[in-house]
C-alpha cells in the first residue's frame, strides 16, 4: 500500500492521493516520465516485461559504450556506470554521430513499450515531460484505446533558436497530448543531452530569454500553475533537482503548485528538504504498485497486462 513520507502513513484513501486522483482525472496533472519507468516489475507481480524489450537504464547504457571505448584505461578511478563521463569519452573516441547511433540502437531496437506505459498513456495527461531518449512513450499513446495523437516537441540546443511550441490557436488535451523530450529524442540527433558537456550547456539555456528558453513557452505556464507527478525519477538525482528548481527560480514559493513523486525508496534528507520547501509530496510506492492502483482509481477498469 502506498504511503506519503510528508506527513502520517497514507495509502489510496490518503487525501494527498485523492487530491492527485481528482487532479489526474480531470485532466489537470502533467506527467514528468523517467527512465526507471522501464524498469521490470517484481518477480511476484501478474505483469511481465521481458529483458530483451527492455531499454537499457542509464547505468545500463553507460556500461555498453564503457566496453567500446577506453573509458577503463583513460579514467580508471571512475564508475563506468555514469553516463554522463562514459559518454564523453565515447564521443571523444568514436565521434558524436556514433554516440547518438549507439544510444539510438540500445534504446529503440527490438523495444517495446511496458504494461506501465501503455497505462501511463491510456490516462489523461494532456501535458508530458520525459528526460527519456526513446519514443515508447508516443508509440503507447498512438496505439491506446484512443489513438491518441501526440504533439511532440524536442529540446534545441541552439541559443539562437526559439523553442517549437504547440499549435497557435489550439491548446493540449487528452486526445491530443503535448510530449515534449526534455532531453532529446534519438530520431533528432542534434537534441541530446548525454554527456558532460550537453549538461552545462542545457543549464546555460535553462536562463535564456523568454523565447528562446530551452522549454516550450506552454509548459514553462504550465508548470507555475498546475501540479506535476514525478514516475520513474529518484530526487536524489542532481540533474532532475538543478532542473526542478531553475524552473521555479523567480516564482515566489507561496505561488509553487502541488509535486507528487512516485518512489519506493525516497532519500530521508532530500524528501524532508523539498516537502517542506518546494510543495512536494513523496508517494513511498513502487511504479508497478502504483500505477495499476492509479489507472484503476481514474477509468475504472483494471490496467492490461
Amino acid at each position: 500500500m502506498a504511503t506519503v513520507s510528508s506527513g502520517p502513513a497514507a495509502g489510496e484513501g490518503s487525501s494527498t492521493y485523492k487530491l492527485l486522483k481528482e487532479r489526474v482525472t480531470q485532466g489537470q496533472c502533467i506527467l514528468f516520465l523517467g527512465a526507471a519507468v522501464h524498469y521490470p516489475p517484481p518477480a511476484d507481480s501478474r505483469f511481465s516485461y521481458p529483458e530483451e524489450l527492455r531499454p537499457p537504464l542509464g547505468a545500463g547504457l553507460a556500461q555498453r559504450l564503457a566496453g567500446d571505448c577506453s573509458f577503463a584505461t583513460v579514467c580508471p578511478a571512475d564508475d563506468p556506470r555514469n553516463l554522463q563521463r562514459v559518454s564523453l569519452c565515447y564521443e571523444k573516441e568514436n565521434g558524436r554521430n556514433q554516440l547518438v547511433e549507439q544510444i539510438r540502437n540500445a534504446v529503440e531496437e527490438h523495444t517495446k513499450p511496458s504494461a506501465a506505459v501503455r497505462a501511463l498513456a491510456d490516462l489523461p495527461f494532456p501535458l508530458v515531460i520525459t528526460t527519456n531518449y526513446d519514443t515508447l512513450f508516443e508509440r503507447a499513446l498512438r496505439r491506446c484505446a484512443e489513438e491518441k495523437e501526440p504533439q511532440i516537441g524536442v529540446y534545441n540546443p541552439s541559443r539562437e533558436s526559439r523553442t517549437a511550441d504547440y499549435p497557435v490557436g489550439q491548446e493540449p488535451s487528452v486526445q491530443r497530448p503535448f510530449l515534449f523530450k526534455m532531453h532529446g529524442d534519438v530520431t533528432v540527433p542534434e537534441s541530446i543531452v548525454v554527456t558532460d558537456e550537453d549538461y552545462i550547456t542545457f543549464v546555460l539555456r535553462m536562463n535564456a530569454t523568454e523565447g528562446f528558453h530551452p522549454l516550450p513557452e506552454t509548459f514553462l505556464y504550465k508548470l507555475s500553475r498546475c501540479p506535476t507527478l514525478f514516475v520513474g525519477y529518484s530526487l536524489l538525482d542532481y540533474n532532475l533537482r538543478l532542473l526542478f528548481r531553475t524552473l521555479r527560480w523567480r516564482l515566489d514559493p507561496a505561488q509553487h503548485p502541488l509535486s507528487y513523486s512516485v518512489d519506493v525508496h525516497p532519500d530521508p534528507l532530500v524528501s524532508d528538504v523539498w516537502s517542506r520547501d518546494h510543495d512536494f509530496r513523496f508517494i513511498v510506492d513502487d511504479v508497478w504498485d502504483f500505477v495499476p492502483r492509479l489507472y484503476h482509481d481514474v477509468l475504472g477498469r483494471e490496467m492490461p497486462e
